[in-house]
């Protein structure tokens, strides 16, 4: 029952010469939200290629379940504003799912009604609710989420979290998301892991807000209404 469903074992990436990813290991277990945090360029969107199988690591091995259903939220999409699109239209080209389908996934995000709404009208949280429902189309277990409130304001943010564990419960599925949030999703959070090119600590938000390495992260800005920060441990990173 508890066994993984993905699994990184001493995981390395080098790209370009240069070192991305150094000797990470980490389990994701079914229901369980992780949580990945980090500076700007600390590696955690290319793990997330690596456990997706979208880019071979150097060293080391992905598992993952037989058979493992994933659902991806990009961090991001790009759209050319000369081709109009509907919402479920967008959706339509997931897969082969029916209408029916398409509207079961966007109330389970709360914004049905958005079906007919052009993408080029949405707001940022509302197209951060279609491409939540865009990767729940397959039911996946997995749900591996880039900064899924990027660019979403704060209330809207702590509606996307809360929404977050909703389906983590209605889908029993387990998340693994990225996140500058860290304040907001830990209430959210079964493990957070603190990347910056390799792990630099792990475990419960309980026991990581304790931790040194979290606390130089985020010890100067819990009282911020936005986690912005610096990264700072007592060794240094190769280049």
């Amino acid at each position: 029952m508890n066994e993984p469903l993905i699994t990184a074992e001493h995981v390395s990436l080098i790209l370009a010469k240069r070192t991305i990813l150094t000797d990470i290991s980490l389990s994701v277990k079914p229901r369980e939200i992780v949580t990945l945090i980090g500076p700007n360029g600390a590696g955690k969107t290319s793990l997330l290629r690596v456990l997706l199988g979208l880019c071979q690591p150097t060293k080391g091995a992905i598992h993952r379940k037989t058979g493992l259903t994933i659902g991806y939220m990009p961090q991001k999409l790009s759209l050319d504003a000369t081709l109009p699109i509907k919402v479920h239209h967008f959706l339509r080209l997931a897969g082969s799912f029916s209408d029916a389908a398409i509207m079961t996934v966007l109330t389970t995000v709360q914004a049905p009604q958005l079906q007919d709404r052009s993408l080029y009208h949405l707001s940022a949280g509302e197209m951060q609710r279609v491409l939540l429902a865009r990767a729940i189309l397959r039911q996946p277990e997995l749900l591996v989420l880039d900064e899924p409130a990027q660019g979403v304001d704060v209330n809207g943010q702590l509606e996307l979290y809360r929404l977050l564990v909703e389906l983590r419960d209605k889908l029993s599925c387990a998340i693994l998301m990225v996140s500058h949030d860290l304040h907001l999703v830990m209430a959210a959070t079964d493990t957070v892991i603190c990347l910056n090119h390799h792990v630099c600590c792990h475990g419960h938000p309980d026991l990581i807000r304790h931790d040194p390495a979290y606390l130089a992260l985020f010890g100067q800005h819990m009282q911020a209404v936005l986690a912005f920060y610096t990264h700072h441990h007592d060794h240094k990173h190769d280049e």
